[in-house]
């Protein structure tokens, strides 16, 4: 079971590298698309002033990133 969860849309450009990233590197992640689970897009909204912006991140301490890095998640995973 992954501790990452990553809120996304297929069409999301930075999504697809993010992902590509953690899986490059053998970082588990739970994926949710935002178009298709109406919750997981009031989440995202909840979480970043109302916009559905992705790559919404949680973290395993239930924090949140919008747009990471994939350097950022990979320290913020370390820490």
């Amino acid at each position: 079971m992954a501790d990452l969860t990553m809120y996304t849309t297929t069409w999301c450009g930075f999504c697809r590298r993010l992902k590509l990233q953690l899986d490059e590197a053998g970082i588990a992640y739970r994926e949710i698309d935002i178009e298709r689970d109406p919750d997981a897009a009031r989440f995202v909204e909840g979480v970043n002033g109302g916009n559905q912006t992705v790559p919404t991140v949680v973290y395993p301490d239930e924090t949140t990133a919008t747009n990471p890095s994939f350097a950022d998640v990979k320290r913020k995973l370390a820490a």
